[in-house]
C-alpha cells in the first residue's frame, strides 16, 4: 500500500529546484506539471504572458571616505543604471524612511540614502527629493554569504510609477559597520539592461455536470525565488493542487473547476494577474477561489486566510469543526494568487500549513521540514471543503466583498497611493 501523501511528496521532490519566473527552469517545472496532468488522463494548456526583466552587467558598492571598504551587494532590479565608471555620492542613513528623517533637506541628488525597509512611501519620498541612489538592508547582523544569500529582486511596477532610482541591497552587518563608523562618501556602480521574459500559467478545466456556467477557480504558484529549492514555497502548493485535480478528474463536480498553476508569483503575482486580464469573459461566472501556498510542514499550525465577509469566515469555522480540522483562521488579504481574484469581488480561501521554524525565500527552503502525512492531510481537507462548495445546491457564499475587505484589497494593491510627478511639486 502506498504511503499516504507519497504522491504529493514525490512531486514536491521533482519540483525542488530554482524556478525563477520567465526562465528555462520555470518552463521545466511547467513541463513536469503538464506531464502529471496528462498521466492522470486530463488535458491542459499553457497561457503565456510577458513579465518585465533585466540583465545585470555591473553592481558594486564601496566606501571611499573617511575609510575604504568594499561591500557585497546585489541590485534592486529595474531601477536603472548609473553612468559608466560609477559615481561618488554622499552617504546618509534615514533610519525610518519618513519625512522626519529629511528635515531641512529638499535635494538628495548628490546622496545615496540607506533605509531600513523598502516600502512604497519611503521610496516615494526618495523620488520626491531626487535621491541619486538608495540602499536597503538584508538579514541580521550575523548573516553573511556563508550562511545566507543576498537576493536580487525586481522592483514592483507600482513603486516605479514614482520614478527610477538605482537601488542596492547590502548585508545588515555591513550596514551596521558603515553607519557606526560614519561613512561619508561611497562609490556606486550599477549597469543593467531592461528586457522582457515569457512566463506561463498552466490551465486545466473540469467541466461542471449540472452548473457548467458557474466556476470555482483553484490556484497555486509553481515558480520560486532565486535561492533555495522552493520546496515549501511553493512546490507543496503545486503538488497539493495536482492531488485535488486528480481527485475531481475521477469525481466530476457539479460546477466547473478551473485549475491554474500560476507562473511568476514571486515577482508580483504576474500569473494570476495575467489570467484575470486575459479572461475578462469568465469573471462573471467565477464565484469562488481556493488558493494553496505552502503546505506540508511537519510542525503546524494549519492556516486558512479568508478574503471575504463574515459569512465566509463562519462557513470556514463551521466546516473545520465539522470535519475535525484544526486551523488558525484569519480574515484578510492573502498575499498570493487569490488576491487578483479578490480584487474582482471573488471570495477566496487560502489554505496553507507552516510555522516560524520553517523558512521561505532563503537557501533553507528545502525538503527537510516537510512530510507526506501533512501533505495528505491538507489535500484531504481541501477536497472535502471544495466538494462542499462545487457540489452544493446553491453557492454557499454570495459573490462580492464587504466594504472593509474592498478597502483592504485596495490597500494591498496600493490603489490609494498617488504616484509622484514633477507637476505635483
Amino acid at each position: 500500500m502506498e504511503t499516504k501523501g507519497k504522491y504529493q511528496y514525490d512531486l514536491v521532490k521533482k519540483l525542488s529546484f530554482v524556478r525563477w519566473g520567465g526562465t528555462d527552469e520555470e518552463l521545466r517545472a511547467a513541463g513536469i506539471l503538464m506531464d502529471e496532468i496528462k498521466k492522470a488522463g486530463g488535458e491542459a494548456e499553457y497561457m503565456e504572458f510577458t513579465i518585465p526583466a533585466y540583465e545585470l552587467q555591473k553592481c558594486s558598492v564601496s566606501v571611499v571616505s573617511p575609510f575604504q571598504k568594499e561591500l557585497e551587494c546585489v541590485p534592486h532590479g529595474m531601477t536603472g543604471s548609473l553612468p559608466d565608471g560609477g559615481v561618488d555620492l554622499k552617504f546618509m542613513y534615514a533610519e525610518r524612511g519618513v519625512e522626519e528623517d529629511y528635515i531641512g533637506i529638499d535635494d538628495l541628488s548628490d546622496t545615496a540614502v540607506l533605509i531600513n525597509e523598502l516600502n512604497f512611501d519611503a521610496y516615494k519620498i526618495l523620488c520626491e527629493k531626487h535621491a541619486a541612489a538608495f540602499l536597503t538592508i538584508s538579514g541580521k547582523y550575523y548573516d553573511s554569504a556563508e550562511n545566507s544569500d543576498l537576493m536580487p529582486r525586481p522592483m514592483r511596477p507600482k513603486f516605479l510609477e514614482n520614478g527610477k532610482i538605482p537601488g542596492f541591497v547590502i548585508w545588515a552587518k555591513d550596514a551596521t559597520d558603515i553607519v557606526r563608523d560614519k561613512a561619508e562618501t561611497i562609490h556606486l556602480e550599477l549597469k543593467e539592461t531592461e528586457t522582457e521574459h515569457t512566463s506561463r500559467d498552466i490551465l486545466a478545466v473540469i467541466p461542471g455536470t449540472q452548473y457548467p456556467n458557474e466556476s470555482v477557480v483553484l490556484t497555486a504558484h509553481y515558480d520560486s525565488v532565486l535561492v533555495g529549492t522552493g520546496s515549501w514555497d511553493n512546490a507543496t502548493g503545486s503538488a497539493t493542487l495536482m492531488y485535488i485535480y486528480k481527485y475531481f478528474l475521477k469525481n466530476p463536480p457539479k460546477r466547473t473547476m478551473r485549475f491554474i498553476w500560476c507562473g511568476s508569483e514571486e515577482q508580483g503575482l504576474y500569473g494570476s494577474k495575467a489570467y484575470v486580464e486575459q479572461h475578462e469573459d469568465l469573471l462573471d461566472e467565477i464565484k469562488f477561489c481556493f488558493n494553496f501556498d505552502m503546505c506540508g510542514t511537519v510542525l503546524g499550525p494549519n492556516n486558512i486566510k479568508v478574503t471575504g465577509g463574515d459569512d465566509l469566515k463562519h462557513l470556514t469555522e463551521q466546516f473545520c469543526r465539522e470535519v475535525g480540522f484544526s486551523a488558525e483562521i484569519r480574515v484578510g488579504v492573502h498575499s498570493s494568487d487569490s488576491a487578483p481574484f479578490a480584487d474582482r469581488g471573488i471570495p477566496a480561501v487560502g489554505i496553507s500549513r507552516g510555522t516560524k521554524t520553517s523558512e521561505i525565500h532563503t537557501r533553507n527552503d528545502i525538503m527537510f521540514p516537510l512530510c507526506p502525512e501533512q501533505l495528505y492531510n491538507t489535500g484531504e481537507f481541501a477536497i472535502k471543503f471544495i466538494d462542499r462548495v462545487v457540489n452544493s445546491a446553491m453557492m454557499p457564499i454570495p459573490k462580492g466583498m464587504p466594504d472593509n475587505m474592498k478597502e483592504a484589497v485596495d490597500k494591498y494593491f496600493l490603489k490609494d497611493k498617488v504616484p509622484f510627478t514633477e507637476k505635483a511639486e
